[in-house]
Parts: structure tokens; C-alpha cells; sequence
């Protein structure tokens, strides 16, 4: 099996060779080792022993290659409809626009996912074509170039309405990638060293949930890497698999705290799940609420969505979503995870929505002063460790502010992490002309780019530190910095600006993981619509993109970002310390 391997990385190689750079058909590189292949495929032989399914995954990679449409197709058993979608992607030139490299050499290309489309699937211009049905979003991974492709296919119209390539963004793994990486985590001698113990298949967590380590291909390559993760005694265990090169990159310890592992009751969950998916994940809802009006949603893998939001008949917001949870554990090492939130069913996040949204008053003083929109997201196992819950609120007042906010309820896989919600917020209107607070007043910013919220940032008055039109209005845009009575201890946040293109979907759909779990710097992934040429915002509409930075604390009386499980009574119970982050919109009236 070890010349199959050597053929699929030589293939790959090729993919490699032409992404560094290409003149007169000649392709150009620096330094790669004669022998680098038969060494890839030794250190593979020597890591684990050979496995089925992994050596029959390699046979499929091979003859994709060779096929005139070089795409392993979804590996699971389609229906009709389904087919024809997967057909109609293989045949359609936009598609396949980096199956293969420019002199005509074959990427590693895999079907990820064939779903039934969502309302919030589709761009705002295609949406005509969901009230038709028949509608799938398709999505597909190139490995050698970290590309991910989705596009949604009307059936009813028989075309391709909307495709796009995203750059470094990886989508969620199809059922047989989550086996094999764990297969892969729990035959390998070392993992089995660590903990004294072949541990089984049914004691990974975590095991399609992506990730990244530092210094390692996982980092450097933007391979495709996840994370089968090993509870023993008070510690973790991290296998970071990489599915890129099928081999086990890494092993990392976690401290987990005291908690013990607590089995949740999920009885119900199956008619909740039913439930949820029916009435909030397939089309929006309509809320109308003190003088406030909007749609929101429960998507597949950005959270719980609002649009088309007003107040007083005045438009304010186009969207706004929750895109990634970024979780990391290490400072030094780089290694994390990059969580999704979104539908119980037929969906790609990781931590699901595990009840209805939740409409609630928001009291001051005794007093109503506005109401919230609320969604909890979980993963079954919480408050044990490795499981985790996430937060969403909306704050809609009275007077006009509003608020995007969330929160990490833990308990995590380690008492060191640090929590980055990626928010996207696009504003109303065609022209967001945006000021920046300078000490005495707003200086307008002209181009994209991004801040960050620190110790020494000016603030207004108010602690606004941006101001923003929306063509009738404008708001100020205070981040958090401990003042909103919640809890939140400031936000440390990331600030990025974008310019909304149509044409362009940049995430105004559903999108796969934006960003690596682990950067310390800009690169959350909003950077990759400003980077390498920020354009000008002049008399444009504007994306804001909210990635805040909260460090979790299990120390007694301090806890944050954290939950555990206490005897009280001999029962467990759960003690929850949430860490609340987001940003306040203030509105100022236009002259």
C-alpha cells in the first residue's frame, strides 16, 4: 500500500508545485528534497499500522484523479434528487474552477456536503428562486489548495444560482473523515502510550471539530486538521490529525479542572431537534416588537441570524450572525479548536441549538426598557469536560440602541482558553460612512481595514469608539468594556470593516469556518476580504466584522468563560460563570 500512498502524495505534490508559481509552463521551487515523498510515506507506515479504511480512502483519492472530473464524490448514499445535484455540480465550469491547476493537473477535490438549502443559503437577489423549493447548497474541499467551494443548485430551474470560492476556509467533514480520524488518532502507538490504554472509538470527542498547531503542516500548510480529544483522569489528551497527509501530526495535554464527567439527560432532545429544525432553521420568522421589526433564523452553521431589521419603519441592520466560535488553548503551542453553531439537523455545526429562540423583556429599575432575542447552543455532553455551550443575544431598546452580543458558557477543553466570536454585522443603507474617534472628535475612515480594541484606545464620551451612518441615522459603536452590567469583563476586541460587494458573496450566506482556532494576531479570517489590497469605502455600504478576546478563569471566586459540576444534595448540579461580549449601538440623529 505504500506506493498507493507515494502516488497520492506524489499528485499532490504536483498540486503544490503549481500553487508556488508558474512561468511559461514551467513550474518553480525551492529546496524540495529528492526524497521527501518515500519520507512522507515512511513516517506514515511508521505512525500507525495500515488501516482499512484509510488504505481504501487512498484508492478512492487515486482514481478521482485520474477521472475527467477529479472529485471524490460524497461518500454516502444519495437520493434522487441529490444525485442530480452532484451531477449538475461536475458538469458546471464555475464550479470546477480550481479542480484543477492551469496547465490542467488534478487538485485533491472531495464532496464535503449535498443539504437542502435554507433561506439563508441564498444571496438576498436569489431569493425568489427558494420559494420554488428544490433548492441544495453543495460543498466541496480542495486539499491542496485549502479552497472551499459552495454553491446552490435549484432543481426547479435546473442551474447553478449562486457558487463561490473561499480561501482558506474549511468546510465541516462528512461522516466518514470524522471515522477515519479517529481511527486514525486511536491506532497510533503514541496516543495509545499516552494513556496506557487503546482507547475506543466511542471515546474520542471533539473528532470533526477542525483545528490547527502551530509549527506543524497543520499551521504552516493550512492542511485540514481535527482533533480527536482523550479525557483522562484531570487532563485531555489532543490528537491533532491531519487529513491532508492521513497521518497524526501532534499530541497535546490539557488541564481540565476538577469537574468530574457528568453523562447529560438528552431524552427529549430528538423531538426538540425535530421541532427546531420545523418551525426555526428552514425559512426566517417575522418579529414585531416595540416599534422594532425583523426576521431571524436559526442557520446552519452561523448561529442565529437577524435581517431585514427596522425601528420605527427606518431600516437599521441587513444581517447580523455569529460566524465561529475560534477557541484556543495555548499561547506557545497554537492548538485549539474552530467551533460552528447552528441547527440541530442536517447541518454542519458542531454545537447545536438545543432549544427554541428566546423573546424576553429586558427590565432597568423596574422598569421595561426593551426586549431580547436569545439562543443557547450545546453540545451533549456539557458540563463535562470537552463539551461546550454558546450564547446569542440580540438587545433591542426603546429609545433605539441596540446590542449583538454572546457568550461562552464552558466548561471547554482546558482551564487556559481564550474565546473569539467572530460577529459579522452589515449595516442598512448604501453609503456607511464611518468616523473613528480621535480624542476630540470622529475622523472619517476611508479605507478597509481592521483595529483593536486596547488599555490605551480613546473613547468618546459614551465609550463609543466608532460612529456609523446608515443613510436616515447614525450609531455609535460602543464595545464592551465591562460596563454593561452583565458580567462581561471588556471585550479586547478586533474591529474590521469591509465593503459589502453584491456580486461578491463574502459571507452574506451561510459560510464554512472563516479562520484558523489559534492566531493571536489580525488573522481571525475577516481579514481575508481586506487582505492584499484594502478597497475604499467611499460611497459604499459597509460590513462590520466583531472578533472579541475573553480569556476563561477556573479560579475559585473568579470564574469566567467556565462551568462545572457540583454535589449538592448527592446530585450534580451545574454552576455556569458565562462571559458576555459584544458591541452597543447608541443612535444619533442626522442633521
Amino acid at each position: 500500500m505504500i506506493s498507493d500512498r507515494l502516488y497520492v502524495y506524489g499528485m499532490l505534490w504536483i498540486a503544490l508545485l503549481a500553487m508556488v508559481g508558474c512561468s511559461g509552463g514551467t513550474t518553480k521551487v525551492n529546496s524540495v528534497p529528492a526524497d521527501s515523498l518515500a519520507a512522507t510515506a515512511e513516517l506514515i507506515a511508521e505512525d500507525s499500522p495500515e488501516i482499512p479504511e484509510v488504505e481504501a480512502y487512498i484508492g478512492l483519492i487515486k482514481r478521482a484523479l485520474k477521472d475527467e472530473v477529479p472529485i471524490v464524490p460524497l461518500q454516502r448514499t444519495l437520493n434522487a434528487e441529490e444525485e442530480k445535484v452532484q451531477k449538475h455540480c461536475f458538469e458546471n465550469p464555475s464550479f470546477l474552477q480550481y479542480a484543477r491547476d492551469s496547465v490542467g493537473n488534478a487538485f485533491r477535490n472531495e464532496i464535503f456536503g449535498i443539504y437542502a438549502a435554507r433561506e439563508s443559503d441564498l444571496l438576498p437577489q436569489n431569493k425568489p428562486f427558494f420559494a420554488n423549493g428544490g433548492c441544495y447548497r453543495v460543498e466541496m474541499y480542495n486539499f491542496a489548495q485549502n479552497i472551499t467551494t459552495v454553491a446552490v443548485v435549484s432543481l426547479p430551474a435546473s442551474q447553478m444560482i449562486q457558487v463561490a470560492h473561499y480561501t482558506a476556509m474549511q468546510p465541516e467533514l462528512p461522516e466518514h473523515l470524522r471515522m477515519m480520524a479517529i481511527r486514525l488518532a486511536i491506532e497510533n502507538e503514541k496516543v495509545q502510550q499516552a494513556l496506557d490504554v487503546k482507547p475506543g472509538l466511542h471515546d474520542a470527542l471533539m473528532a470533526d471539530t477542525k483545528t490547527a498547531l502551530n509549527n506543524s503542516r497543520c499551521e504552516r500548510s493550512k492542511h485540514l486538521c481535527v482533533a480527536p480529544t482523550f479525557v483522562r483522569d484531570k487532563k485531555a489528551l489532543w490528537t491533532i490529525v491531519d487529513l491532508t497527509d492521513l497521518r497524526v501530526a501532534g499530541l497535546r495535554w490539557t488541564n481540565l479542572g476538577e469537574t468530574p464527567v457528568v453523562t447529560s439527560v438528552v431524552s427529549e432532545r430528538k423531538i426538540q431537534n425535530e421541532s427546531i429544525t420545523n418551525c426555526f432553521c428552514e425559512t426566517e420568522v417575522n418579529l414585531k416588537r416595540n416599534d422594532w421589526n425583523l426576521q431571524y433564523m436559526i442557520t446552519g452553521n452561523d448561529g442565529l441570524r437577524i435581517s431585514d431589521v427596522s425601528f420605527k419603519g427606518k431600516p437599521v441592520l441587513n444581517s447580523a450572525k455569529l460566524v465561529d466560535w475560534h477557541v484556543s488553548y495555548s499561547r506557545t503551542d497554537g492548538f485549539g479548536y474552530s467551533d460552528a453553531v447552528g441547527c440541530p439537523y442536517f447541518s454542519s455545526a458542531t454545537v447545536v441549538a438545543i432549544d427554541a429562540p428566546r423573546i424576553a423583556e429586558i427590565v432597568h429599575e423596574g422598569r421595561k426598557v426593551g426586549f431580547s432575542l436569545e439562543q443557547f447552543f450545546r453540545s451533549d455532553g456539557w458540563p463535562s469536560p470537552c463539551n461546550y455551550q454558546y450564547f446569542q443575544r440580540y438587545e433591542f431598546y426603546e429609545d433605539g440602541r441596540f446590542r449583538v452580543a454572546a457568550a461562552s458558557i464552558g466548561r471547554g477543553c482546558g482551564n487556559d482558553g481564550t474565546y473569539r466570536p467572530v460577529f459579522r454585522i452589515a449595516l442598512a443603507g448604501n453609503d456607511n460612512e464611518i468616523g473613528e474617534w480621535k480624542g476630540t472628535d470622529y475622523q472619517p475612515v476611508a479605507t478597509e481595514g481592521w483595529r483593536l480594541q486596547e488599555s490605551n484606545t480613546l473613547y468618546d464620551p459614551d465609550g463609543a469608539l466608532f460612529q456609523i451612518a446608515t443613510g436616515t441615522q447614525k450609531y455609535r459603536m460602543v464595545p464592551g468594556n465591562g460596563q454593561f452590567g452583565d458580567g462581561g469583563r471588556g471585550d479586547n476586541a478586533y474591529v474590521y470593516f469591509t465593503k459589502y460587494k453584491p456580486e461578491i458573496d463574502e459571507g452574506e450566506s451561510d459560510l464554512p469556518t472563516i479562520g484558523p482556532c489559534c492566531n493571536t494576531d489580525y488573522q481571525q479570517g475577516p481579514e481575508k476580504f481586506i487582505d492584499p489590497q484594502p478597497e475604499s469605502l467611499k460611497d459604499s455600504p459597509v460590513v462590520i466584522w466583531y472578533v472579541p478576546q475573553i480569556r476563561n478563569d477556573d479560579t475559585k471566586g473568579r470564574e469566567y468563560c467556565w462551568a462545572e459540576a457540583q454535589l449538592v444534595d448527592g446530585i450534580y448540579q451545574t454552576a455556569m460563570y458565562p462571559c458576555i461580549a459584544g458591541p452597543m449601538f447608541i443612535p444619533d440623529r442626522m442633521q
